[in-house]
């Protein structure tokens, strides 16, 4: 008898276990596991290579161009989360590693402007990167 209960336990929790919905994880730790990779825990990334993501960032997301790039970028737009995830990173990117450059005016990105943005990839990040800030060899 008592090893019909247990059984029954065991498959009320493996059910509970299962059962639940997605994880919601934090913009830090969706950055630790889809970012971090190249551009380290810290940002610096390895540059030229891979770009840091302290500092220049903040200047780049003043004007509208720049957050669409940010967004745009293959390791950002590719990454396996939502738009509302990729949103919460970018902006804790921002916020974390440049809030010093940041303008003041600064808004927040949002899920549907980087939705829109991610789905037409950058094939040439660094070529836009040029294209765009051409007097800067820091960004």
């Amino acid at each position: 008898m008592k090893t019909g209960r247990y059984k029954i336990q065991l498959i009320a929790v493996i059910l509970l276990l299962t059962a639940t919905g997605p994880v919601y994880t934090s913009a830090r730790t969706d950055y630790l596991l889809h970012c971090a990779g190249c551009h380290l825990p810290q940002g610096k990334g390895v540059p030229p290579e891979v770009p840091t993501l302290v500092g220049s960032l903040g200047r780049i997301a003043a004007s509208e161009e720049g957050r669409d790039y940010i967004a745009r970028v293959p390791g950002a737009s590719q990454a396996p989360i939502s738009d509302a995830q990729l949103a919460a990173v970018l902006n804790w990117v921002l916020l974390e590693f440049n809030s010093e450059t940041l303008p003041e005016s600064f808004r927040p990105l949002t899920a549907r402007e980087v939705g829109k943005s991610r789905s037409r990839v950058l094939s040439d990040p660094l070529k836009m990167r040029r294209t765009l800030w051409p007097d800067s060899a820091e960004y």
